[in-house]
């Protein structure tokens, strides 16, 4: 199985090349689920069909299943799940207080990770496409396996008790995440595409999450370019003005990681629904696609 990552600051056009991808490999016949992990993810209006927590069938794409993680539901169902057996059993004022416990960021931080976890070793896919949320926060996840490991050693040694809940129904899950960090680390099975705009605060933005992967020991292969201002628009001068700006740009990613980006062009129409979705493929990278 193998595993891409699209990743990038919010409204660079991940969610977009992400389905793309998703679609042309679906196209292929390879078997594909595409995953998304951001809170602000439209694929049921890029895919023109209601998409939710449990894969579903793309109805025009043979082979094409999409998901969305809501980390926040997913925290909600957990906290249910865990305070249940203790109802009755536990004053209402002490269930309350377990339930505040469990509701701060680390609780849904982690509940998103599980579900995120849960669909990289889903075993009936060839290729699972995560369009992940912007890169600040797709970096938190990435960094959970090996916080909470840390997290969960330093609270046997205390209380027995985590933000989450008890560290003895951790156990399996911590093995888990780092099976999880393993694959992310192999670039035989992971590749991260890092999403940027010709824009100076997006590319430094590229810049700083290509280094902390770097730190995660994940190697960033690919930088995608989007809305860059095709040269045929550059008679008049704002748009000549505007994409020797762009370039400028391109010019210091390709310097800084030592590759060629790859370029998609500013669209006139907005990517929505299949076909727009297969046109936008042709102008993704054939090592994108590459699934070995």
């Amino acid at each position: 199985m193998r595993y891409l990552f699209f990743s990038g600051k919010g409204g660079v056009g991940k969610t977009s090349l992400a389905s793309s991808t998703a679609v042309i490999l679906a196209d292929a016949g390879q078997r594909v689920l595409l995953v998304t992990t951001d809170p602000a993810s439209n694929l049921s209006d890029v895919f023109e069909q209601e998409i939710g927590p449990e894969p579903k069938a793309i109805s025009q794409v043979p082979g094409l299943r999409a998901q969305e993680i809501d980390a926040e539901a997913s925290a909600a169902a957990y906290r249910e799940r865990a305070l249940e057996p203790l109802r009755g059993v536990l004053p209402d004022s002490m269930i309350s207080t377990l339930a505040e416990q469990m509701s701060g960021p680390c609780t849904v931080e982690i509940a998103g990770f599980d579900e995120f976890v849960h669909a990289m070793f889903l075993a009936d896919y060839d290729v699972i496409v995560f369009d992940t949320a912007p890169t600040g926060h797709t970096l938190r996840l990435l960094a959970l396996p090996s916080a909470w490991s840390v997290h969960i050693t330093e609270s046997e040694r205390g209380s027995g008790q985590t933000c989450i809940g008890p560290v003895d129904q951790l156990q399996t899950s911590k093995a888990e995440y780092e099976a999880a960090l393993k694959r992310l680390q192999d670039p035989s099975k992971t590749a991260f595409i890092l999403v940027t705009q010709p824009e100076r605060a997006a590319v430094e933005e590229t810049v700083r999450a290509a280094k902390e992967l770097a730190e995660l020991a994940i190697v960033t292969p690919q930088i995608v370019v989007n809305g860059v201002i095709p040269e045929e628009a550059s008679d008049h001068p704002f748009f000549a003005s505007r994409r020797r700006m762009q370039q400028r740009a391109i010019d210091g990613l390709a310097q800084e990681f030592n590759v060629n980006p790859i370029q998609v062009p500013l669209l006139e129409n907005e990517v929505k629904g299949i076909e727009a979705l297969r046109a936008l493929g042709k102008w993704v990278s054939d090592d994108v696609y590459a699934v070995r």
